[in-house]
């Protein structure tokens, strides 16, 4: 159940995937011209003001624009994101690049990170339980708006080599039954990640495992990135029952 009525909650999903494209607050004449809302703007902002007292929408400056909090984004996720699967064709290109390497486990993992940073434009990031990290991807993120900012992204890139900081982050999903797991702004446990989203799955291949995901900004395009991410995840899985 939500709090939000449905003109609420179309209005969050506007901005929310507005605010995916853009990288900038939103405001409502935005909307009002972009989505066929059918509402004025004066409506737009009403509206926008109780999904901010809400706890959906964050003013960042004093714009009258706003932004997705992470329990915005997190809502739009579960409840009203429309994921776009990969295509056949993607699916058997993926397989294709991976499957050669099925029985060496360490080139397994980096040529799986190596493609889902190619095909997410992100950062990825696999974790083993014997205390490695593999990482591909740096250069994606340096394009991305939110790692503009320096002491961001020196904050990310000096953690790939901090295994017991993912491993504490990918323990919360253990015993869970979904099969992705995300962790937004302050989930993360630090304070310069705020604007980071890390998007995971667990896989196995025995005796090993970990979790293989994406960390960007929060604004991740979801609708694309998570089926990738669990199609990664189900086909190192389906690797691992072949050992």
């Amino acid at each position: 159940m939500t709090d939000l009525t449905e003109r609420q909650i179309q209005i969050l999903k506007a901005i929310i995937e507005e605010y995916i494209e853009t990288a900038k607050e939103v405001g409502s004449e935005t909307l009002e011209k972009k989505y066929n809302l059918g509402i004025s703007p004066a409506t737009i902002r009403n509206e926008m003001v109780q999904l901010t007292e809400k706890g959906y929408l964050k003013k960042v400056h004093t714009s009258a624009g706003r932004t997705p909090t992470p329990m915005a984004l997190k809502f739009y996720v579960h409840q009203l994101m429309k994921p776009t699967k990969l295509s056949v064709t993607d699916e058997v290109a993926v397989k294709e690049k991976i499957w050669d390497y099925r029985k060496e486990f360490e080139k397994l993992l980096k040529e799986s990170v190596r493609e889902l940073a190619r095909r997410t434009q992100n950062l990825a990031l696999a974790t083993v339980d014997t205390g490695d990290i593999y990482s591909a991807g740096i250069a994606n993120i340096l394009d991305i708006p939110e790692f503009y900012d320096i002491d961001l992204t020196k904050t990310v890139l000096s953690l790939l080599e901090e295994f017991d900081y993912w491993q504490k982050l990918v323990e919360r999903a253990i015993g869970g039954e979904e099969p992705i797991h995300l962790l937004l702004g302050s989930d993360l446990g630090m304070e310069y990640l705020e604007p980071c989203g890390f998007v995971y799955t667990l896989y196995e291949i025995p005796p090993r495992k970990g979790a293989i995901g994406v960390i960007g900004p929060a604004r991740l395009n979801y609708s694309r990135i998570i089926p990738t991410i669990e199609y990664f995840g189900n086909l190192i899985n389906e690797i691992g029952r072949t050992w």
